[in-house]
């Protein structure tokens, strides 16, 4: 096409081209952007005409084998690129105009949403690597606005295209993955509430779409593995800049390019200011390293872009029906120990200037190195959580450690950890939950991380409790930095504070040496007065804390003959708070006070959970009829007869109807109380009971002219 065009008239006449090239010429011209695509089109138009009539005879009289001879117009659009002209240049243009009118009219975007067909098309445009990127952000564009999950397994050929992939395009189609593999938010309204989330699980008893296109991930040949390669590769292993250049030269990519930019350029000048006071010719523009260190800059802040995406999908993946085949995946692949190496250099190797708190399902448009954190964490939680792979965040010395903790204590070793393949924990001189640990004392006060981290280390304590874990974290400082953030540090975060009361109860409960430095760290009134005003000031918050010491002091009251207990029952000014019967009974009241049916979510919940502990407590040691009697006896002091019960009774056949077909939460209930579930049903069923004779039934301590226990729970 780039011969003069006087040469390819003179030439065309002689070869017979049928003005193939001048047409071809022509469309190279005017498939651009700003050109006159009515003309593009008229072009298309001639030159399927000279095409169609050759097909159509290679297909009516049976031809075996294309022969240049007998299609010479096929053979000339060939010869003069016209193949590479359609398919790249053209595709491309298409592409551009459809995505530049999607982002100026929404109306664009959701009518080729609504197009399963074009939709399942661009899929395969992604095959060409020429225009994945274009197409990429088209598809990302796309599902923004669906209504409706696509399904997976309805693209052609899924497995063989994801495959075709280089790296680099995996990581951005992750981008479009995390919007099909991910329930949708339930939002902050009504439908949030659980009564509403149980109407949606009846109707939608299948697995969702979402789930299904995990599922069709998984059966993708290497696709975990390779994620796994991207999560932990350093920088040094990717690919230049150049790919990244041309990106933000042609197209807005999978992240905002303003946003990419302002991190990029915000990392020179720091670097540029901080060279400048290590240099002797500050006035020297060839001394300034902007020149020199953007480019690396770039490349990590790439390689940072490309990880989140990787993350989220392993993270969804991993809160996903087939996380145990998942986990066996992510533990053969050894995602964790290559986190671990990735830590100091990359992970956390500088602190941005300042963040805001994201939490769950919450849009997110921070810096890449904010975003690469917090996905980091959350991956950490889902990883641990409730699960015994946990120990493969820890190193061989330190796996030893826990062994060692449990000898001295003389009991057993946790059989998670004694099964622990040691050829797959963390290398080096820490593991991965002891580097998060030292950053995490080192955070600043108002740090959003900190609600994270803190989720990212409970997740390590829960479930059943192991008391080698606990004395492992607290050898390092952990509940004392919790205090100080606590009492010391002015923190005003609910969701940091919640985060911190619940790290707090898994790491003290059933932990008398726990309870031993609580008190030595609380150690006046004044401390102590400051501690209980911020587990008040929000007891959604602070329940699961109330929770740990309830349970915690029914067992150290049970254990009498042991010296080091009964000395630190009556030192410590927290367990003698809560051994008075009235502060245990101010508690329960306002648990029950400050939730109904209607307004239980997945977050409150714990209240009615709570709550119930120590009603179960009370019952083991014959005081029930006490404490029902008590709730009555508040009831008519605060002059609304009946109420407090009323709701207390609608609370737990709700409690009934949501558990008792939850397997998953019920091995919950019991690991983190260590009662058995047998007992929550049964303390349940004797306060539901209609037998007003029964002392231990709600409804004999609810007079006749108050009682309204049968509503139906959406009317409640």
């Amino acid at each position: 096409l780039g011969f003069p065009m006087d040469l390819l008239e003179e030439r065309d006449k002689k070869a017979r081209w049928q003005g193939i090239p001048l047409l071809l010429r022509r469309l190279h011209e005017s498939s651009h952007i700003n050109s006159d695509l009515s003309k593009t089109h008229s072009v298309v138009k001639e030159l399927s005409s000279l095409l169609s009539m050759e097909a159509m005879s290679f297909v009516t009289e049976d031809r075996k084998t294309p022969q240049e001879s007998v299609s010479p117009n096929t053979y000339t659009f060939d010869l003069f690129g016209g193949v590479d002209v359609m398919s790249d240049d053209l595709i491309k243009d298409c592409l551009s105009v459809l995505y530049n009118c999607c982002i100026c009219t929404e109306g664009v975007t959701k009518s080729l949403a609504a197009r399963d067909d074009f939709v399942m098309f661009l899929f395969t445009l992604m095959s060409n690597k020429k225009t994945f990127l274009q197409t990429a952000t088209l598809i990302e564009d796309i599902m923004g606005v669906r209504k409706e999950v696509i399904r997976l397994e309805d693209i052609p050929n899924l497995g063989s295209l994801v495959q075709s992939f280089n790296q680099q395009q995996l990581a951005n189609f992750c981008r479009i993955l995390s919007v099909t593999i991910s329930e949708p938010d339930m939002g902050v309204d009504d439908k949030h509430t659980l009564l509403a989330r149980n109407a949606q699980q009846k109707i939608n008893a299948s697995p969702s779409r979402a789930e299904s296109n995990q599922v069709a991930l998984l059966n993708i040949p290497g696709f975990i593995e390779r994620l796994c390669k991207l999560a932990t590769r350093k920088v040094s292993e990717a690919s230049g800049t150049s790919a990244l250049l041309q990106e933000l030269e042609d197209w807005h990519s999978w992240l905002d390019n303003a946003l990419v930019l302002d991190a990029l350029m915000q990392m020179a000048i720091e670097e540029a200011e901080q060279s400048s006071t290590e240099s002797s010719d500050e006035g020297s523009l060839s001394s300034s390293p902007l020149r020199h260190t953007l480019p690396q800059s770039m490349k990590i802040v790439h390689e940072i872009m490309y990880k989140v995406e990787v993350l989220y999908v392993l993270c969804v993946l991993l809160m996903g029906r087939q996380r145990n085949q998942v986990h066996r995946m992510l533990a053969e692949y050894r995602l964790i120990p290559g986190l671990n190496n990735l830590f100091d250099k990359l992970i956390w190797r500088r602190q941005p200037s300042s963040h805001t708190l994201h939490r769950q399902n919450q849009n997110c448009d921070c810096s890449p190195e904010i975003s690469f954190k917090i996905q980091f964490l959350r991956l950490l939680q889902s990883f641990s959580d409730h699960h015994e792979n946990k120990y493969l965040l820890l190193n061989g010395q330190e796996l030893n450690e826990l062994s060692a903790i449990s000898l001295k204590a003389n009991i057993p070793e946790v059989e998670a950890l004694v099964n622990t393949d040691r050829n797959l924990v963390c290398d080096g001189k820490k593991g991965l939950l002891t580097r998060l640990i030292s950053v995490m004392k080192k955070e600043p006060v108002d740090s959003s991380f900190r609600f994270w981290q803190a989720r990212a280390v409970e997740s390590f304590l829960r479930g059943a409790t192991s008391y080698a874990d606990q004395i492992f974290l607290l050898k390092r400082g952990l509940l004392e930095h919790i205090l100080f953030c606590i009492i010391d540090s002015g923190c005003k975060s609910r969701d940091v504070l919640q985060s911190y009361f619940d790290l707090l109860g898994e790491l003290m409960k059933f932990n008398i040496d726990a309870f031993k430095r609580f008190n030595k760290y609380v150690n006046t009134d004044e401390k102590f007065q400051m501690f209980l005003s911020q587990i008040n000031s929000s007891l959604v918050d602070s329940n699961m804390l109330v929770r740990c010491i309830v349970l915690s002091l029914d067992r150290f009251e049970g254990q009498a003959e042991d010296i080091k207990v009964v000395e630190v029952l009556s030192e410590c000014r927290l367990l003698s708070y809560m051994s008075q019967v009235e502060n245990r009974l101010s508690f329960l009241f306002r648990l029950i006070n400050i939730i109904n049916v209607q307004t239980l979510t997945q977050e409150n919940v714990s209240c009615l959970n709570t709550s119930l502990v120590v009603l179960m407590l009370a019952r083991w040691r014959g005081k029930l009829p006490f404490y029902l009697g008590a709730l009555k006896e508040k009831e008519y002091s605060e002059k609304y007869p009946g109420c407090l019960l009323n709701n207390f009774h609608h609370l737990l056949r709700f409690w009934q109807h949501h558990y008792l077909n939850k397997d998953k939460d019920s091995t919950c209930l019991e690991n983190s109380s260590c009662i058995p579930f047998t007992y929550w049903k049964e303390t349940v069923t004797v306060l539901l009971s209609s037998d007003r004779s029964s002392l231990c039934a709600i409804a004999t301590y609810i007079d006749e002219a108050y009682r309204d226990l049968e509503r139906d729970f959406m009317e409640v």
